[in-house]
């Protein structure tokens, strides 16, 4: 079955593209700025040097970047520093580099800008950032204390050695390289961001769909700070952008051809009426293939089927299936190394170093973290709705 190209465009969600290219702009102006490898410099100072300390205030941090920002680039930045401080105080970086990874992708499930799969949720079902903020939240607080005590407790030889400090040398060296950059342009885009923030928010109440403000941000951006346009232009992942694009696309047609009928209808004949079956399947078998299988395209290909499944269960109106799908898919790319863009992107930069993270040992640490979480997870959505 071949339909035609018009037909094929109706199915993409113009409000994605937008939503997405206008963060991009704006992450790319805040993270020339330095701003996190501040933040990663005064960690180790609210830390005094307490390896097992300062690993929690970096996955807190890497968590809260991670949910304004997005995970990737939140990795891209805060890796360099992590390497710096864990060599520094002649402990294994990965004992720091790992946990943020996790971090990151736990903590970007809490907002509608978190995640990519997030924002096609978002896009979707008509969930806003409020939403996201108040369903979300409370589970991923949950997880990551859960996600914290493991880490201390795999990592506790590695943190039973450090703690002595570093020489003053050092110090000063990293103190240099985590100098802000350019205050003028961070206290600009700062401003920009909060009112971005402030637009995801308020908008809601004026049914103005969150791609307004992220375009608006962006487009002010641009005219306050006068960047050099070609850098802005390349600071777009425009392969992302065609990806979704193509992706709507796919999705649209299988759907047409009745295979993701099929599918919701074998779902919802294994669930019958029970809600709490249904959040079980979708944030376990979610996150369970999630761990070795993009979950952009995953989420794309199930929203369909959970919008089919919240009109036959009784009580998912409430859209916890959608919410249960989020955490599934964002928290089942901790499983492997291949399960997430962040954790691709933070392997790659850790191979050109002494200690590159293997697939191993991110599995040592990530599976066990993944059906962790997942149960936190679950737990919460159980208890909230």
């Amino acid at each position: 079955f071949i339909f035609s190209f018009e037909r094929g465009l109706g199915y993409i969600n113009w409000e994605v593209i937008f939503l997405v290219m206008g963060m991009m702009i704006i992450v790319a102006v805040i993270e020339g700025t330095g701003i996190f490898q501040w933040m990663a410099f005064q960690a180790y100072r609210l830390s005094r040097g307490q390896s097992w300390l300062l690993v929690l205030i970096l996955m807190l941090i890497t968590a809260g970047a991670s949910a304004l920002l997005d995970n990737f680039t939140t990795m891209l930045l805060m890796t360099p520093i992590s390497l710096q401080i864990g060599l520094a105080l002649g402990i294994n970086p990965l004992a720091f580099i790992i946990p943020e990874v996790l971090a990151s992708n736990v903590g970007g499930i809490t907002t509608l800008v978190g995640t990519p799969t997030n924002i096609l949720i978002g896009a979707y079902a008509g969930i806003g950032f409020n939403d996201f903020l108040i369903h979300q939240t409370g589970g991923v607080l949950i997880a990551l204390v859960a996600m914290g005590a493991y880490v201390l407790f795999h990592y506790r030889k590695e943190f039973a050695q450090g703690g002595g400090g570093i020489s003053p040398t050092l110090y000063q060296k990293l103190e240099e390289n985590a100098k802000l950059e350019d205050p003028d342009t961070l206290w600009k885009s700062g401003v920009v961001f909060v009112i971005v923030l402030v637009g995801f928010i308020l908008g809601e109440r004026v049914h103005m769909v969150p791609a307004v403000p992220a375009i608006a941000g962006a487009t002010l951006l641009l005219i306050w700070l006068k960047p050099d346009v070609h850098s802005m232009i390349k600071a777009v992942d425009w392969t992302t952008l065609v990806f979704f694009m193509a992706l709507f696309i796919v999705v649209g047609a299988i759907q047409e051809v009745g295979l993701l009928s099929f599918v919701a209808a074998g779902m919802s004949g294994l669930i019958g009426e029970n809600l709490p079956l249904g959040i079980f399947m979708i944030v376990f078998g979610v996150g369970t293939v999630s761990t070795a299988i993009a979950n952009i395209p995953l989420t794309a290909s199930m929203l369909p089927i959970i919008k089919f499944l919240s009109g036959t269960i009784p009580g998912a109106g409430s859209n916890v299936l959608y919410y249960a799908l989020s955490m599934g898919a964002a928290m089942g790319g901790n499983g492997l190394l291949i399960g997430g863009e962040a954790n691709l992107v933070t392997a790659g930069i850790t191979q050109q170093t002494s200690t590159p993270i293997s697939f191993k040992e991110f599995l040592k640490v990530g599976l066990p973290v993944t059906y962790i979480t997942l149960t936190a997870g679950f737990l919460w959505l159980l208890i909230h709705f």
